[in-house]
């Protein structure tokens, strides 16, 4: 077998998982536009740390963006650990699809300042973090 079509063949079986990677990389490009204006508008000088707390939507959507940028490293290494690993595509697939629901959950909460909601989502997308490891894992053992 040509080692091209294998390579294909593989990445195939995660076709949501890869298409989760990117719609990851444009929410979270969202985020730094949405964050990015919003201290524009509001003047904040770039560079400088962000005060207030939750009751501002500055520091709100500076918090969602840097969350996101917390876990997107985790989640690249899990799907490819599980891709290496030929974990099940369906749990990898299907976790993928879980995290990235929590990560959209958790911005619109944290914009929207519904802590308790957006502390659910949090764990809805590590969750599927989680799963994602587990279903790698479970090929080695």
């Amino acid at each position: 077998m040509n080692i091209g079509v294998y390579r294909m063949e593989l990445v195939s079986q995660y076709g949501t998982s890869v298409l989760v990677l990117g719609l990851s990389g444009m929410l979270f490009f969202i985020q730094l536009l949405v964050a990015d204006i919003t201290g524009i508008k509001q003047k904040q000088i770039p560079g400088t740390a962000i005060t207030g707390g939750h009751d501002s939507f500055l520091f709100r959507s500076s918090r969602a963006f840097a969350n996101s940028n917390e876990t997107v490293g985790i989640l690249v290494l899990f799907i490819l650990f599980s891709i290496f690993s030929s974990a099940n595509p369906t749990w990898v697939n299907n976790l993928s699809l879980v995290y990235m629901l929590g990560r959209i959950g958790h911005m619109m909460c944290y914009y929207a300042n519904f802590q308790l909601m957006r502390s659910v989502s949090f764990v809805v997308s590590a969750i599927g973090l989680v799963g994602i490891f587990v279903s790698g894992i479970l090929r080695w053992l």
